[in-house]
């Protein structure tokens, strides 16, 4: 299997995205009391967006998603 060397922009890009999709997976795992609104924290947004954008990634999804897929791998 090949592996991905990212450089350190590409790599903060990747664990910005991780982190935010944990995020947001944590907030669907939560209770289903249907009284609290699905709320993703500013923060964690604007770090996944910055860190596209200083990688040259912001508006390049398919580059990013290559990145990714070879970075860490579906098991």
């Amino acid at each position: 299997m090949p592996t991905a060397v990212l450089t350190d922009r590409e790599r903060t890009a990747v664990q910005a995205y991780l982190r935010l999709l944990h995020t947001v997976r944590a907030a669907f795992d939560g209770p289903p009391d249907g009284g609290r609104p699905f709320v993703v924290p500013p923060a964690v947004l604007a770090e996944a967006e910055q860190a596209l954008t200083r990688a040259g990634l912001a508006g390049n999804e398919a580059e990013f998603f290559r990145l990714l897929r070879d970075w860490c791998p579906p098991a």
